[in-house]
């Protein structure tokens, strides 16, 4: 069954909700990219709207984060998980959460490696390469101005 998870808001103040999304961005980020953890907590947890996906038990699956200037990020699906739709379940939920708040475009700074799956979900490359925490990233945007047909 393809529907094997389910994606809500998860509310940051809500002690469990915010360790879910930090477990599942703790063994994405710190564990298995190795980035250092003060890299990875910021003080934009708490002003960004958050999205949690969990697998039918209610294990925490995947998270990504949507800020106050639409810019999505910290999107990260556990190892187990990849290639289920997960991911893109995600996206779709922040960019549903970018365009509820009046943003009229979404952006990302994508690793060079999910480039391409940003881009099946409408994001175009611009600008220069870029490292952050050492990884080569690109910046990309996303239009949520309605179109004929969408």
């Amino acid at each position: 069954m393809m529907n094997e998870f389910a994606v809500t808001e998860a509310d940051w103040s809500n002690a469990r909700e915010r360790e879910d999304c930090r477990l599942v961005r703790r063994r994405v980020f710190i564990v298995e990219q190795e980035l250092p953890e003060a890299e990875e907590w910021d003080d934009s947890d708490a002003t960004c709207r958050h999205v949690l996906a969990r697998n039918p038990a209610g294990d925490p699956i995947g998270t990504a984060r949507v800020l106050s200037d639409g810019s999505i990020g910290r999107v990260a699906v556990m190892p187990q998980w990849r290639g289920k739709q997960i991911g893109e379940a995600l996206m779709q939920a922040a960019i549903e959460l970018a365009r509820s708040a009046g943003h009229s475009e979404t952006t990302v700074h994508a690793q060079e490696q999910a480039v391409r799956f940003y881009e099946r979900l409408g994001y175009q490359v611009y600008g220069d390469p870029f490292l952050e925490v050492g990884i080569p990233h690109r910046h990309m945007r996303r239009s949520l101005r309605e179109t004929a047909g969408s």
